[in-house]
């Protein structure tokens, strides 16, 4: 492929510049947010042949559109090998790749290979600038989230172990072993509290209202970390546009 060719194509695919940019980014969209639907309703029961059909049909335009874009931006691509291998080159790849597996050795049926169709959603990412800005911020806050993931963990184990302690002789069904009580930790951490698991005795109760306290904490603190992160992420993207502005 010539060389202008391929810059014209980069600035169209890969920039979405111009008119005709803009028109294939909300081509793209549109198609992702099409083939999702498609997806949800081959799900419902009962459904008549022919609009099995009309899905069917409907599945396979979808791949061949985005398996010509993979392929252009392969063919695009300054170094292939390096997109081929890169987070939106495994996205765009693993879109595609469920189909063609499931048709050529008839697993059509198999659930697990029906639900990576859903790893269509991911490529929205490419050609959505808010949720690139999640990425971004995730990218900032990477280290900040696996420590707070890393102590949500000890809490959670030091929350089964204390309510196992406490519960353990008067509900020994209810609280089992510690990894039974793991359970009861993530519905309280969480503040979700199911309702279908709860102490009984004083300790129990007590422990549980401590443990109430640490879990509105532990719900607030991935909020704040990632709304400053996405102010940071808005603020890089300013200085970019600054930078680039004639």
């Amino acid at each position: 492929m010539k060389r202008p060719l391929k810059e014209s194509l980069r600035s169209i695919i890969t920039r979405n510049e111009g008119r005709k940019g803009r028109a294939w980014l909300i081509s793209i969209q549109l198609l992702i947010v099409l083939a999702l639907v498609g997806f949800s309703i081959d799900t419902l029961p009962d459904l008549e042949p022919a609009t099995r059909i009309w899905l069917f049909r409907l599945e396979v335009f979808t791949v061949i559109v985005f398996t010509l874009e993979y392929l252009l931006r392969v063919v695009i691509a300054e170094r292939p090998l390096k997109f081929i291998f890169s987070f939106y080159g495994l996205v765009d790849l693993f879109a595609i790749l469920p189909f063609y597996i499931a048709t050529t050795l008839d697993l059509r049926g198999i659930r697990a290979v029906r639900l990576l169709r859903l790893l269509r959603l991911l490529k929205l990412v490419r050609y959505s600038k808010a949720m690139q800005r999640y990425r971004r911020a995730f990218f900032l806050i990477k280290e900040e989230l696996a420590l707070f993931f890393f102590t949500s963990a000890i809490i959670l184990f030091i929350a089964a172990v204390g309510i196992y302690h406490f519960e353990n002789p008067v509900q020994p069904d209810n609280f089992q072993s510690v990894f039974h009580s793991l359970w009861w930790a993530v519905a309280t951490l969480t503040t979700v509290g199911y309702g279908d698991v709860y102490p009984i005795t004083l300790g129990g109760r007590v422990f549980t209202s401590c443990i109430l306290l640490v879990g509105l904490g532990i719900v607030a603190v991935p909020t704040g970390l990632i709304s400053s992160a996405l102010s940071a992420a808005r603020n890089e993207e300013l200085e970019l546009s600054k930078t680039d502005a004639p």
